[in-house]
C-alpha cells in the first residue's frame, strides 16, 4: 500500500474500553458514482460511538471489529464521483455518512453518497459543524418528521443539555412549542437562554411530579437510567406522544403507555442532506447555536471517549482531524 493512497484513521480490533482505539494507517477510500470524497477536518463524538466501541450500540450492524467509528464529519469535498451534481470540489460540507452502517468518520477521508452531505453553515468552524449532524438530525427528525410538533404544543425534552438535547430545545422553540427542559443545576440558565420556557432540575425532584399536559416527550435518557421513559408517560396528556430515543420501546413501556392512553414510538436517525441544509440555514440566521464543549486531537480519541462516557458533557465533544489553516 503506497503512502499516497493511505490515511490516518482510528481503528479498533476488539470490543472494549477506550484503550482499544488507536490511530493507524489504512487505505484511503475512493468515491464510487454518486459519491464524494471528503477530506475530514473535524469529527463529532456521540454516545452511539462509545456504546458501539464496547459491543452494544450499532455493533450488531457493523459486526465484529476491525472497523473505524464515527458518523459526524465536517470537511471539504476533494473529489466527486460520476453523476454528482449537487456538490463540487472545494465545497465545505458536513454530514452523517452511512448511519447506521460504518461511516468511518474518525479518519482523514470519508466517502459517501453526495446527498448524505450538505454545505456547512457559513461562517462556522469545522469543529462547530462537526458537532451537528447526528445530534441535529436526531432532534430534527424526531420533532419535525416523527412528532410533527406544532405551534403552541408543550414539548418535554430530557437530557436537554446534551448534544441532541440542546439542539432539540432550539428546534422546538423555532417550531413554536412551549419547551420544558430537564437538566442538572449548572445548565438551568443556559437552557433558558437557548429558549426553554421551563427548566426542571432532575436533581431536586421528580420531573413527572412537576410537569403535566405535555403533547410530546423527546426522551433522550431511556429506561436504563431510573426508568426515565416510563416516568415520562405520566407527563403526557391523553393521546400525547413519547419518542423514546436511546433504547426504543420495550414491551413493558408499551404496556404502561397503552394503559395511560398515550402513544409511544422508538426512533433511529437517518442520513438526511436536505434536513442538514435546513439546519444550516437556522444556524446561519442565528436561530440555532451549537455548543462544543471540547475539541481534542484525533490522537486523543480515547480521552474524548472517557470524558463523554461520564455523561455530563454540555453539547458536544469534537475531534480535530486536520488543521484548516494548513
Amino acid at each position: 500500500m503506497s503512502e499516497n493512497v493511505t490515511m490516518n484513521a482510528v481503528r479498533q480490533h476488539t470490543f472494549g474500553g477506550p484503550e482499544v482505539l488507536s490511530v493507524e494507517r489504512v487505505e484511503r477510500p475512493a468515491p464510487l458514482p454518486t459519491e464524494v470524497l471528503v477530506r475530514v477536518y473535524a469529527a463529532g463524538i456521540n454516545p452511539v460511538d462509545w456504546k458501539t466501541r464496547g459491543g452494544t450500540g450499532m455493533a450488531g450492524v457493523l459486526g465484529a471489529p476491525p472497523f473505524v467509528l464515527g458518523w459526524d464529519v465536517a470537511g471539504v469535498v476533494e473529489e466527486v464521483g460520476f453523476g454528482v451534481t449537487t456538490l463540487a470540489v472545494g465545497d465545505r460540507v458536513y454530514g452523517m455518512p452511512w448511519f447506521p452502517r460504518a461511516g468511518g468518520g474518525y479518519a482523514e477521508y470519508v466517502t459517501a453518497p453526495s446527498r448524505q452531505f450538505a454545505r456547512m453553515p457559513a461562517g462556522r468552524s469545522f469543529e462547530q459543524a462537526a458537532g451537528v449532524p447526528l445530534a441535529g438530525l436526531t432532534a430534527w427528525q424526531a420533532l419535525v418528521d416523527t412528532a410533527g410538533v406544532r405551534p403552541g404544543q408543550r414539548v418535554l425534552i430530557t437530557a436537554a443539555a446534551g448534544g441532541v438535547g440542546h439542539l432539540a430545545v432550539q428546534f422546538a422553540k423555532h417550531l413554536g412549542a412551549y419547551v420544558i427542559a430537564v437538566a442538572g443545576p449548572r445548565n438551568q440558565q443556559w437552557l433558558a437562554e437557548l429558549g426553554a420556557d421551563e427548566v426542571v432540575d432532575y436533581t431536586t425532584g421528580r420531573f413527572e411530579k412537576e410537569v403535566r399536559d405535555v403533547d410530546v416527550v423527546l426522551d433522550l435518557v431511556g429506561d436504563a437510567y431510573d426508568a426515565t421513559s416510563t416516568r415520562s408517560v405520566e407527563t403526557l396528556r391523553p393521546g400525547g406522544l413519547l419518542v423514546a430515543v436511546p433504547a426504543g420501546v420495550s414491551p413493558e413501556l408499551a404496556t404502561v403507555a397503552a394503559a395511560a392512553g398515550v402513544r409511544v414510538t422508538g426512533f433511529l436517525v437517518e442520513p438526511d442532506g436536505p434536513a442538514l441544509a435546513r439546519i444550516a440555514a437556522l444556524i446561519e440566521q442565528g436561530t440555532v447555536t451549537v455548543e462544543v464543549a471540547k475539541v481534542l486531537a484525533l490522537a486523543e480519541v480515547a480521552a474524548a471517549h472517557r470524558e463523554g462516557e461520564q455523561g455530563h458533557t454540555r453539547g458536544k465533544i469534537v475531534l480535530r482531524v486536520a488543521d484548516d489553516r494548513a
